[in-house]
C-alpha cells in the first residue's frame, strides 16, 4: 500500500492514476496514523517551496513524514516534493526544508556562462544522464522525461544524485537517492515509458521492504 500525502499542493490525480496503471494499491490521505501504516509514501508537489513547507508544518504532516522515514520504509518526493526533501530553498526568501537530503534549492539561471539564454521555467522533455547505479534506474536505459520547474537543487546534492539533466549550463539533479529517501524532479507519471518504469521500480522497492 502506497500512501500519497495530501497537504493541498500535490498533483494527486495524475500520481494516483499512474499507480492505478501499475496495479499498485494506494490511499490519498492527510491522516498521520493512516500514512504511517503505509508500506511506502509519495510526497507530490506543485507550487512554491515556502507555501508547501508552511502547509506541511501547519497540518503536522512534516512530523508524519519525518516519523515515516525513521521507520526505514521508502519515501519518494516528486517535483516540488523532491525539493522539499532538501535542507533549504531560496524561493521567495530562505526557507528550511525537511532536511532529509543535503542541498540547497536555487533558481535556474536564465543564461549560461557563454551568454546563451534559456527559458525559465525549465519546461518540456529533457534527457536523463545516469550518474550512479540505483534501484530506481535498474533495468532502464537513459532517456527523456518531462520537467516543469523554475528551481533546482544545487549545493550539496552531488553525493545523492542518481541521474541529472543538463539545462542552462548547469547539471540539474533529476533523480536522487539516499538510504530509504528518493526523489524525482520531473513528473514520472507524465514521462512515458521511462517515467513509468522509474515509478514501477520505486513501488518494487516498497514491496521488497514490506
Amino acid at each position: 500500500m502506497i500512501g500519497i500525502v495530501d497537504y493541498g499542493m500535490g498533483n494527486l490525480f495524475s500520481v494516483s492514476k499512474a499507480l492505478e496503471r501499475l496495479g499498485v494499491p494506494y490511499v490519498i490521505s492527510d491522516d498521520q496514523e493512516e500514512l504511517l501504516k503505509a508500506d511506502g509514501i509519495i510526497l507530490p508537489g506543485v507550487g512554491a517551496f515556502k507555501d508547501a513547507m508552511a502547509l506541511l508544518e501547519s497540518t503536522h504532516l512534516k512530523e508524519t513524514i519525518m516519523a515515516f522515514v525513521n521507520t526505514g520504509k521508502p519515501l519518494l518526493g516528486i517535483c516540488l516534493g523532491m525539493q522539499l526533501l532538501f535542507e533549504d530553498s531560496e524561493e521567495n526568501g530562505r526557507t528550511k526544508g525537511l532536511g532529509l537530503l543535503p542541498g540547497t534549492v536555487v533558481r535556474i539561471p536564465k543564461e549560461d556562462l557563454e551568454g546563451n539564454t534559456y527559458k525559465v521555467p525549465h519546461m518540456g522533455w529533457n534527457h536523463l544522464n545516469y550518474a550512479k547505479p540505483s534501484i530506481l534506474t535498474e533495468g532502464l536505459e537513459e532517456g527523456y522525461v518531462y520537467f516543469v520547474h523554475s528551481y533546482y537543487v544545487h549545493e550539496g546534492a552531488a553525493d545523492v544524485t542518481v541521474a541529472s539533466a543538463d539545462y542552462a549550463g548547469v547539471p540539474i539533479p533529476a533523480v536522487v537517492s539516499c538510504d530509504n529517501v528518493y526523489g524525482m524532479q520531473f513528473h514520472p507519471e507524465k514521462s512515458g515509458e521511462l517515467g513509468m518504469g522509474l515509478l514501477k521500480n520505486f513501488t518494487t522497492r516498497v514491496e521488497v521492504k514490506a
